[in-house]
C-alpha cells in the first residue's frame, strides 16, 4: 500500500518538471539533471524515495533514455542519488548530499526553505572568515591587496544590485585567496554561488548600505595595514550586521 502511495506521489511530482528543450549550446542531459536535482532538493522526492524509471523520465522530458541515464549519473556524482540493481535510483539522505557542488548549492538556494539556507551560509562565514581575514592581513601580497581594494571600491561605485553583489563576492573570495591557505582557495570557489545568493538578499533587504560599505572598508584598511587582530574584529562586526538581516527570515 505504501509503495502505491509513493508511486502516485512521484508521478504527481514528475508532472511539475519542465520538458527538456533542445537549445543550441545546451546539454539535454544537464537540463534533465537540473530539473530532477531541483525537485529533490526542494523536497518533491524525500530521502529514501525510489525515483521513476528511465522510461518514465524519458516520457516526462521528451528525451532519449540515454539522456536520462547520463542525468542520473550526474546526480549520483553529486551524491543525491544511489542506484541499486533491480531497485532503481533512490534519493540519498540529506547529509550525504554534496552541498559544496555548485549545482546543489544553486538548487538549495532556490528551495522553499531559503531562511535555513541563508543561516547555513552565515554560520559557515562565522567559522571561516574571521581567521582567514587575520591570515590575509599577515600574508597578503601587494597584488592580492590590490584585488581586495579594487573589489571594495567597486562595491561603493556599483550602480546596480547585481554589480554590487558581484563585487561583494569578489571582495570576500579575494580575502580567502590572500589568506595563504591552500584549502581555502578551492573552498571559496565552490561556495561562490552561495555567497552570491546571500549577498543579493542582504543587499536587497538591508536598510543601511552605507554602514555595510564602511564595515567592508574597515576590513580592507586593516588587511592593508597588516593588523590581523583588528581585521578579525572588523569581520566580526560585519557578520553581526549581516546576522540581523538574515535573522528576519522565517524559521
Amino acid at each position: 500500500m505504501r509503495a502505491a502511495k509513493g508511486k502516485a506521489k512521484s508521478d504527481k511530482s514528475a508532472e511539475k518538471l519542465k520538458p527538456a528543450e533542445r537549445r543550441a549550446g545546451s546539454s539535454v542531459h544537464a537540463h534533465v539533471a537540473n530539473e530532477i536535482g531541483l525537485a529533490i532538493v526542494r523536497g518533491d522526492y524525500p530521502p529514501g524515495t525510489i525515483l521513476p524509471n528511465e522510461t518514465k523520465w524519458a516520457e516526462t522530458f521528451n528525451v532519449s533514455r540515454s539522456a536520462v541515464r547520463e542525468a542520473i549519473k550526474m546526480l549520483m556524482a553529486k551524491s543525491l542519488l544511489a542506484s541499486r540493481p533491480k531497485v532503481g535510483s533512490r534519493v540519498e539522505p540529506r547529509e550525504r548530499w554534496n552541498l559544496l557542488d555548485r549545482d546543489v548549492l544553486g538548487w538549495y538556494a532556490t528551495s522553499p526553505d531559503r531562511g535555513a539556507f541563508l543561516r547555513t551560509v552565515q554560520e559557515f562565514r562565522h567559522l571561516i572568515e574571521p581567521e582567514a581575514t587575520a591570515f590575509a592581513a599577515m600574508r597578503r601580497t601587494e597584488e592580492q591587496m590590490e584585488e581586495i581594494s579594487r573589489a571594495c571600491r567597486e562595491m561603493n561605485s556599483a550602480e546596480t544590485l547585481e554589480d554590487r553583489t558581484r563585487a561583494d563576492t569578489r571582495f570576500h573570495l579575494a580575502i580567502l585567496r590572500a589568506s595563504g591557505n591552500d584549502l581555502l582557495v578551492p573552498l571559496g570557489v565552490l561556495i561562490e554561488q552561495a555567497f552570491d545568493h546571500l549577498f543579493v538578499h542582504v543587499t536587497r533587504e538591508g536598510d543601511d548600505l552605507e554602514t555595510a560599505q564602511k564595515l567592508h572598508e574597515l576590513i580592507e584598511k586593516n588587511i592593508r595595514l597588516r593588523r590581523p587582530d583588528a581585521a578579525r574584529a572588523a569581520v566580526r562586526k560585519l557578520l553581526a550586521n549581516t546576522d540581523q538581516v538574515v535573522g528576519r527570515e522565517p524559521e
